[in-house]
């Protein structure tokens, strides 16, 4: 097994994406660290693992908590010397048009998304630069690749992610470091139900499209052999994945499409 006795970090880990994640690892027999911002649903999650849960690390942080990350990660490395694949699944999406949408719900997005995703991965890079071997894994999103309505700040964090994530690929390469990107449509998670409105609240009720998305499961599975191949980046979904290429060949055509689309 590829992930077996290897050390994995995975960030959004007590629900949708990271949790299906963690399922998918344990099975692998890979040594986790899950993390989030809700420890009862983490220990949840490890109480649901089939295969030696004594290999299993619950340390739930905030990713908006950025000062407390490279302390947590001094723990973890203290704990297994070396962290040899990060996940950064943790994030949060946004249900909101731009004229409605108070700058605080732009921040936090940016803050959980971006900042947090960037400044762990840069915590750990130093052991990863000295180890000469990691993996960074990384979960954007297909509105990484174009901008959707409603999700402007949210569009924004995961375009930021890819200028981030591609830059640094470059740049750890001498290092026998990986990043890989996944820009995934619809998931059937609870993305839609937490997402932020203009005012910063959570909008409660789920989208046709994250409704009748793929399961987190098949995800998963993707996700873990796209890794095992050493892949840069990763589109799934169904028609979604048309909009990359209409975005580049036709983009008039596709400005024409997506201000028609019903996107809730």
């Amino acid at each position: 097994m590829f992930f077996k006795d290897k050390t994995v970090w995975i960030t959004g880990a007590s629900s949708g994406v990271g949790e299906a994640m963690v399922y998918a690892l344990n099975k692998e027999k890979a040594q986790l660290i899950i993390s989030s911002h809700e420890p009862e649903e983490l220990e949840r999650v490890k109480e649901n693992c089939n295969f030696e849960s004594e290999k299993i690390f619950v340390l739930p942080f905030n990713l908006q908590e950025h000062d407390k990350i490279p302390s947590l990660v001094s723990t973890v490395i203290k704990k297994f010397k070396k962290v040899d694949i990060l996940f950064n699944i943790g994030g949060v999406s946004q249900r909101s048009l731009v004229k409605d949408t108070i700058i605080d719900v732009d921040k936090r997005l940016m803050d959980i998304n971006y900042f947090g995703a960037i400044i762990l991965t840069k915590a750990l890079l130093p052991e990863m630069i000295k180890n000469k071997s990691g993996h960074i894994a990384v979960m954007s999103s297909l509105a990484g690749k174009f901008g959707i309505p409603l999700r402007s700040a949210y569009a924004a964090s995961k375009h930021a992610l890819h200028g981030f994530f591609d830059t640094l690929r470059a740049e750890v390469y001498e290092y026998n470091i990986k990043v890989t990107l996944f820009c995934s449509a619809y998931i059937k998670t609870n993305i839609a139900v937490n997402a932020l409105t203009e005012d910063g609240s959570p909008q409660k009720n789920n989208d046709p499209g994250a409704a009748n998305g793929i399961p987190p499961e098949v995800f998963a599975q993707k996700a873990l052999k796209a890794v095992r191949k050493g892949k840069q980046e990763v589109l799934t979904g169904g028609k979604e994945i048309l909009g990359v290429y209409l975005k580049r060949f036709t983009p008039r055509l596709f400005s024409k499409i997506i201000r028609k689309q019903n996107v809730r």
